[in-house]
């Protein structure tokens, strides 16, 4: 008698598939065979290279074969039944099969098999012999995806042009003021205003073109779109950088010409990591698929799985987890000093907050949400929105702080961040 608490795993092949090989031969072996694929590059395809997080559930993959002898085009498809637990709502599984003559090294595909979907099982349904798994990918539908597209567009269309006005405000104050001159706290806000700025260029002429053009336009577009996101991961890491010399170490911080110093990292360090992504040729087109496996977009982007996370996903968790930890100990030295002074100034406290929110907006502090996009779309329509206005939240935090005086809400944070660029000389 079946678990009626778990439904079995089970393979059905048609009769009519056994009468068609009666006539060939004596005896027919048929080799049933599951593999575990969580480890090495073996059913590796590009198509679980979406940054979307796709993956073969629980890494089960099942092989049907009968020899050396292909089976292609049954009459009644075979089925093969797959168990599991329950899924996220917004996930989906589907039914796919490994084509081995798809690229250079095979992929995962979807032609010839069917799915369907039970409470605790996925029915595949196909009309050939191969390896089959499900593939477990969250669902995008195209009202979904055209949404927050337009929402991204907008968001950086006003973003680029509060950073453009930032640009043009310091711009203005160098003019004016003698010592932006000199300042290096400045430099470092309107070196990621402009990385930011291009970023969101780069993004809005990816989305427009899609995967537009040769290979090699792809490409490039995919190239460039990586090292102005690089840029920006790298330029919030120095805003963090530059806020621990500020407000944690203080003394003892001469640098020889330091905001040199930093635009090689700045600007330096993505270009290495994008000239060693283009030497593997990891740059792409990338696709983004419904639950009925039509595409709903295209861009140039990653193609290739390890690039993907180590140059962006683990690079931009390194920058992520120092920027916070130096924000932490900021608002901690901030809140203290609030308690203390509590009874001299009324109202610091919601200005410390206000302080911080302004130097989380520097520092990406919005880019940590995209660690939380798996749990639904609410999630991911709050990363779209207050990521593609980080723009905006600079511009404001600039003003505040440069023009048209320094404010009270951020006098004590100007008079360190005077002391600290005179220290640097």
């Amino acid at each position: 008698m079946e678990n009626e608490n778990k439904p079995p795993d089970r393979v059905l092949l048609p009769r009519s598939f056994f009468e068609s090989l009666r006539g060939k031969r004596s005896s027919v072996r048929l080799a049933v065979t599951i593999l575990d694929v969580g480890l090495g590059n073996l059913f590796k395809g590009p198509r679980l290279s979406l940054e979307d997080g796709s993956s073969v559930l629980n890494n089960r993959l099942v092989g049907l074969s009968v020899g050396s002898t292909p089976v292609t085009g049954l009459a009644k498809p075979l089925e093969i039944t797959f168990s599991h637990q329950h899924y996220l709502p917004n996930m989906t599984l589907s039914c796919v099969f490994w084509d081995a003559t798809k690229g250079p090294t095979g992929d995962w595909a979807f032609k010839g098999c069917s799915t369907e979907h039970r409470d605790r099982s996925t029915v595949c349904r196909c009309d050939h012999l191969t390896f089959f798994a499900l593939l477990l990918r969250p669902i995008l539908d195209e009202a979904t995806v055209q949404v927050l597209t337009r929402i991204s567009q907008a968001g950086c269309g006003a973003s680029m042009l509060f950073l453009a006005f930032t640009i043009a405000l310091y711009t203005v104050l160098r003019f004016f003021r003698q010592r932006f001159k000199s300042e290096d706290t400045p430099k470092i806000h309107v070196a990621l205003s402009v990385s930011l700025f291009l970023l969101n260029l780069s993004f809005l002429i990816t989305v427009v073109n899609g995967s537009q053009g040769s290979n090699a336009a792809c490409w490039a577009r995919g190239a460039v779109f990586h090292y102005f996101l690089l840029c920006t991961f790298t330029w919030m890491g120095l805003e963090a950088f530059h806020l621990y010399l500020l407000v944690i170490k203080v003394f003892n911080t001469y640098f020889g010409h330091y905001f040199l110093k930093l635009s090689l990292v700045g600007w330096g360090l993505p270009a290495l990591v994008v000239i060693g992504t283009g030497s593997t040729n990891s740059y792409g087109r990338y696709t983004i698929q419904n639950e009925e496996n039509r595409t709903t977009l295209e861009l140039c982007w990653f193609r290739e799985t390890t690039a993907l996370y180590v140059t962006v996903h683990g690079y931009f968790l390194i920058t992520f987890l120092f920027s916070a930890m130096v924000l932490g100990l900021v608002a901690w030295k901030i809140f203290t000093l609030s308690s203390i002074t509590a009874g001299k100034e009324q109202g610091l406290n919601w200005k410390g907050v206000l302080t911080v929110l302004g130097l989380s907006s520097l520092m990406g502090m919005t880019w940590g949400l995209a660690i939380l996009t798996p749990l639904g779309l609410f999630t991911i329509y709050i990363f779209a929105v207050l990521n593609s206005l980080q723009g905006i939240f600079i511009f404001g935090w600039f003003a505040l702080l440069y023009f048209p005086s320094q404010s009270a809400s951020s006098s004590a944070t100007t008079q360190a961040d005077q002391t600290h660029s005179v220290s640097h000389g």
